[in-house]
């Protein structure tokens, strides 16, 4: 059963990393992924949360510090040392098949921590300010699909690791926005 699946998971991550390939994919998805390309959004985060609720605000900021501290110590730290599923580029069986398109690294692949960061901020944002900002669903959602995806294009994980990641993360963020909601009832 378990070969089934990755046998499936292996052939799903050369449908998107090989059969999706083209110029437009190759030039923004390693972008999506990269931290410095998204640091003037967290800025913008943390300058709006504290300009716009003051110390609110900055209770929100480090919720959702914690929110990513949790996220990427139960990826990196707890779940990927105990299930040890080497990244796809580090493969033998996937060495001639794969297209890299970024430097693969030396950790584990599952889950992806970059699906469980993101979509961690992104759950947790969504559940503090949708009541105020309904277009957070959408936009959120979109954000942190969008650079889980490019992890399995560029190749460095597979759409499992992704899936897991992402459900991580949906989880961390829903349970540390209670936390902030239960702190600051009156946000």
């Amino acid at each position: 059963m378990i070969e089934k699946i990755q046998h499936f998971d292996a052939n799903l991550f050369l449908k998107i990393n090989r059969g999706m390939a083209n110029p437009f994919f190759d030039w923004l998805l390693p972008l999506m992924r990269n931290p410095y390309f998204w640091a003037p959004l967290y800025i913008f985060i943390i300058a709006f949360c504290i300009i716009q609720y003051k110390k609110t605000g900055c209770y929100l900021i480090a919720v959702l510090l914690l929110t990513v501290g949790l996220s990427d110590l139960t990826a990196s730290r707890i779940i990927k040392p105990l299930v040890s599923r080497p990244r796809p580029c580090n493969e033998i069986t996937l060495v001639n098949d794969i297209m890299p398109r970024v430097r693969c690294g030396t950790g584990l692949s599952f889950p992806s921590a970059h699906a469980t960061n993101h979509f961690a901020i992104a759950v947790f944002l969504i559940f503090v300010f949708y009541s105020r900002w309904k277009a957070i669903l959408p936009i959120g959602l979109a954000w942190a699909a969008i650079i889980s995806f490019s992890q399995i294009y560029v190749g460095v994980h597979y759409p499992i690791d992704v899936v897991a990641g992402s459900l991580l993360g949906i989880c961390i963020g829903l349970i540390c926005g209670k936390i902030f909601k239960t702190l600051q009832p009156e946000f």
